[in-house]
């Protein structure tokens, strides 16, 4: 039994990603809502609601914060991951799924680097070596895309880098063993941040979605259950993402998540139907083949620290 609950906890993460994943590229292109930080807004009110919920109803234990400055890391992780959400969503407006997933591959690279210059961690050489596929794999992705857009690329990439830095942060900030806090407790906290960044930068940068949402939901009840469908899925996503925690371990996850991209891509072919080269094959190919051994080596060089 704890290895069908096990598998089904691991479909639910998968379908939950790919499923935000293709409904923000419906709304933010197909549909014409594009309007990415008001989405992002959305997503997060959504998941500020259901945490409290998944904690008032006892399905989650509560963890307490540990003071003012336990507050203020929290803080700066949660305006980082707005930055991320953000640049992800915005890049879904001027580049196909399958193109995204393929820059976000470049994440630990990103990663690797910036815990070098900030917490001077150095990999090891074959970690590093590994990373070379995975950029040059980014790089045939970009030259053969026929549906390249600048803007695109780079929000995207700004994406990767915030995931990396909050990745990088979360471990520089939190490292006390009484100021960690699990995904569902972690994004409970962050959640008012957020939504005050997201509120404030709606208002700024796209203070005509208000009333285009509002006006969208009186013309169509096909939009408000999509846009509810994927603000559920939001959250599902941090949901599963701590269970899977739970019933595996973070190296599976990774794992998980690296072929996840690969099930992205192709969800997004399938369904959008968007032009893809063979040399943006070779290219996806080469970066999904980089993370694997990236994950290998990042494996075995934590297991050569510990003994």
């Amino acid at each position: 039994m704890a290895s069908v609950y096990t598998l089904s906890v691991i479909a639910a993460w998968y379908l939950s990603n790919v499923c935000v994943i293709l409904l923000n590229k419906y709304l933010l292109s197909n549909y014409g809502f594009r309007y990415p930080v008001f989405l992002t807004m959305m997503h997060m009110l959504m998941c500020a609601l259901l945490s409290m919920a998944a904690h008032a109803s006892g399905v989650v234990r509560k963890q307490a914060i540990k003071g003012r400055t336990h507050a203020i890391k929290i803080a700066v992780l949660a305006v980082v991951f707005v930055v991320s959400v953000v640049c992800g969503n915005i890049s879904l407006r001027f580049i196909p799924v399958s193109f995204n997933q393929a820059i976000g591959a470049i994440t630990p690279f990103f990663s690797a680097l910036l815990s070098l210059l900030i917490t001077r961690r150095k990999e090891s050489t074959k970690t590093y070596i590994t990373l070379v596929p995975i950029v040059l794999g980014i790089i045939i992705a970009s030259k053969a895309e026929p549906q390249f857009h600048s803007v695109g690329f780079v929000t995207c990439l700004s994406a990767a880098f915030a995931r990396a830095l909050k990745g990088v942060l979360q471990g520089l900030l939190l490292t006390n063993d009484d100021e960690k806090l699990d995904s569902n407790n972690l994004l409970m906290y962050m959640s008012p941040v957020a939504l005050f960044v997201l509120v404030a930068s709606t208002i700024f940068m796209e203070p005509d979605a208000f009333g285009i949402f509002y006006q969208n939901c009186l013309n169509s009840s096909r939009f408000v259950f999509i846009l509810t469908l994927n603000c559920i899925l939001a959250f599902n996503v941090n949901l599963t993402n701590f269970l899977v925690t739970k019933c595996t371990s973070p190296l599976t996850l990774q794992v998980l998540g690296n072929a996840k991209g690969a099930v992205a891509v192709v969800a997004s072919i399938i369904v959008f139907r968007n032009p893809v080269s063979s040399f943006a094959i070779v290219g996806y190919g080469i970066t999904i083949a980089g993370l694997v051994t990236y994950s290998n080596a990042n494996r075995r060089g934590k297991k050569a620290a510990r003994l």
